[in-house]
Protein backbone atom coordinates (compact mmCIF):
# COMPACT_ATOMS: atom_id res chain seq x y z
CA UNK A 1 0.00 0.00 0.00
CA UNK A 2 1.00 2.95 -0.92
CA UNK A 3 1.63 5.62 1.83
CA UNK A 4 -0.91 8.45 0.71
CA UNK A 5 -3.32 5.73 0.82
CA UNK A 6 -2.13 4.98 4.54
CA UNK A 7 -2.60 8.42 5.31
CA UNK A 8 -5.77 8.53 3.63
CA UNK A 9 -7.10 5.40 6.25
CA UNK A 10 -5.52 6.30 8.96
CA UNK A 11 -7.42 10.06 8.72
CA UNK A 12 -10.70 8.29 7.88
CA UNK A 13 -10.45 5.83 10.91
CA UNK A 14 -9.67 8.70 12.89
CA UNK A 15 -12.57 11.04 11.75
CA UNK A 16 -15.17 8.28 12.38
CA UNK A 17 -13.85 7.72 15.46
CA UNK A 18 -14.39 11.40 16.11
CA UNK A 19 -17.65 11.31 14.45
CA UNK A 20 -19.02 8.29 16.75
CA UNK A 21 -17.79 10.11 20.05
CA UNK A 22 -19.55 13.35 18.76
CA UNK A 23 -22.67 11.40 17.94
CA UNK A 24 -22.00 9.20 21.53
CA UNK A 25 -22.09 12.74 22.72
CA UNK A 26 -25.32 13.88 21.05
CA UNK A 27 -27.03 10.95 22.10
CA UNK A 28 -28.21 12.16 25.31
CA UNK A 29 -30.42 15.45 26.08
CA UNK A 30 -27.22 17.25 28.26
CA UNK A 31 -28.50 20.50 29.03
CA UNK A 32 -30.72 23.06 31.13
CA UNK A 33 -34.25 22.10 30.57
CA UNK A 34 -37.02 23.98 31.90
CA UNK A 35 -40.39 22.69 32.82
CA UNK A 36 -43.52 23.08 31.97
CA UNK A 37 -44.69 25.26 34.21
CA UNK A 38 -41.53 27.35 33.96
CA UNK A 39 -41.23 26.99 37.71
CA UNK A 40 -37.87 25.02 37.91
CA UNK A 41 -34.55 24.44 35.90
CA UNK A 42 -33.08 21.18 35.83
CA UNK A 43 -29.77 20.29 34.16
CA UNK A 44 -29.37 17.12 32.93
CA UNK A 45 -26.44 15.03 31.96
CA UNK A 46 -25.12 11.90 31.08
CA UNK A 47 -23.66 10.10 34.77
CA UNK A 48 -21.77 7.11 33.26
CA UNK A 49 -24.50 4.62 31.92
CA UNK A 50 -27.41 6.37 33.31
CA UNK A 51 -29.37 10.22 32.67
CA UNK A 52 -28.90 12.35 35.62
CA UNK A 53 -31.32 15.28 36.51
CA UNK A 54 -31.37 17.48 39.07
CA UNK A 55 -33.11 20.94 40.25
CA UNK A 56 -30.51 23.80 39.17
CA UNK A 57 -32.99 26.71 39.28
CA UNK A 58 -36.34 27.88 41.07
CA UNK A 59 -38.56 30.84 40.18
CA UNK A 60 -39.27 30.86 43.73
CA UNK A 61 -36.23 29.97 45.27
CA UNK A 62 -37.04 31.73 48.73
CA UNK A 63 -39.68 30.22 50.49
CA UNK A 64 -41.87 33.49 51.67
CA UNK A 65 -42.73 31.69 54.89
CA UNK A 66 -38.86 31.61 56.37
CA UNK A 67 -37.32 33.97 53.99
CA UNK A 68 -35.28 30.87 53.66
CA UNK A 69 -34.09 28.75 50.32
CA UNK A 70 -36.84 26.34 49.23
CA UNK A 71 -36.43 23.04 50.94
CA UNK A 72 -37.40 19.38 50.16
CA UNK A 73 -40.18 19.91 52.60
CA UNK A 74 -42.50 17.34 51.15
CA UNK A 75 -40.09 14.69 51.30
CA UNK A 76 -41.59 11.52 54.00
CA UNK A 77 -37.41 11.38 54.82
CA UNK A 78 -37.40 13.96 57.85
CA UNK A 79 -33.12 13.91 57.53
CA UNK A 80 -34.03 14.68 53.20
CA UNK A 81 -36.89 17.76 54.39
CA UNK A 82 -34.71 19.91 55.39
CA UNK A 83 -31.86 20.00 52.64
CA UNK A 84 -32.26 23.28 50.31
CA UNK A 85 -33.98 22.27 46.70
CA UNK A 86 -31.35 23.13 44.55
CA UNK A 87 -29.13 20.38 43.52
CA UNK A 88 -32.14 17.70 44.15
CA UNK A 89 -31.49 14.93 42.10
CA UNK A 90 -34.98 14.10 40.32
CA UNK A 91 -33.64 11.07 38.09
CA UNK A 92 -33.09 7.65 39.58
CA UNK A 93 -31.35 5.06 37.53
CA UNK A 94 -32.34 6.62 34.62
CA UNK A 95 -31.22 4.04 31.79
CA UNK A 96 -31.78 3.72 28.05
CA UNK A 97 -34.79 2.31 26.66
CA UNK A 98 -34.13 2.99 22.84
CA UNK A 99 -32.53 5.51 20.83
CA UNK A 100 -33.67 9.35 22.29
CA UNK A 101 -35.65 7.08 25.29
CA UNK A 102 -35.11 6.38 28.98
CA UNK A 103 -36.49 4.34 31.80
CA UNK A 104 -36.03 4.44 35.57
CA UNK A 105 -37.87 6.29 38.03
CA UNK A 106 -38.23 9.90 38.97
CA UNK A 107 -38.65 11.95 42.53
CA UNK A 108 -41.76 14.40 42.64
CA UNK A 109 -40.94 17.46 44.99
CA UNK A 110 -44.46 18.55 44.90
CA UNK A 111 -45.52 15.14 46.99
CA UNK A 112 -42.06 13.54 48.10
CA UNK A 113 -42.73 10.56 45.88
CA UNK A 114 -40.63 8.33 43.58
CA UNK A 115 -42.45 7.23 40.81
CA UNK A 116 -41.46 4.64 37.66
CA UNK A 117 -40.42 7.14 34.89
CA UNK A 118 -39.87 7.38 31.07
CA UNK A 119 -38.29 10.32 29.47
CA UNK A 120 -38.36 11.01 25.95
CA UNK A 121 -36.26 13.16 23.95
CA UNK A 122 -38.51 14.41 21.16
CA UNK A 123 -36.17 16.68 19.31
CA UNK A 124 -33.38 19.36 20.16
CA UNK A 125 -35.47 21.35 22.22
CA UNK A 126 -38.01 18.83 23.78
CA UNK A 127 -37.60 16.49 26.31
CA UNK A 128 -40.49 14.44 27.82
CA UNK A 129 -40.59 13.49 30.75
CA UNK A 130 -43.33 10.89 32.76
CA UNK A 131 -44.19 9.97 35.98
CA UNK A 132 -46.48 6.72 36.36
CA UNK A 133 -48.30 5.20 38.72
CA UNK A 134 -49.21 1.48 37.66
CA UNK A 135 -49.93 1.63 33.99
CA UNK A 136 -51.64 5.37 34.29
CA UNK A 137 -48.64 7.71 33.66
CA UNK A 138 -48.61 11.72 33.08
CA UNK A 139 -46.03 14.06 32.43
CA UNK A 140 -44.62 16.99 30.87
CA UNK A 141 -42.94 18.59 27.65
CA UNK A 142 -39.56 20.65 29.11
CA UNK A 143 -38.01 22.73 27.02
CA UNK A 144 -34.18 23.27 26.34
CA UNK A 145 -32.68 26.88 28.23
CA UNK A 146 -30.05 28.71 25.73
CA UNK A 147 -28.18 26.59 23.33
CA UNK A 148 -25.84 23.51 23.77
Amino acid sequence: MNSKLKLFLALACLLSGWTTANAADDAAPAGLWLTEKGDARIQVSQCGSTLCGKVAWLRDAIDPATGRPQTDSKNPNASLASRPMIGVQLFIGMRPAGPGRWTGRIYNADDGGIYESNIAWLGPNTLRVEGCLGAICGGENWTKVGGR
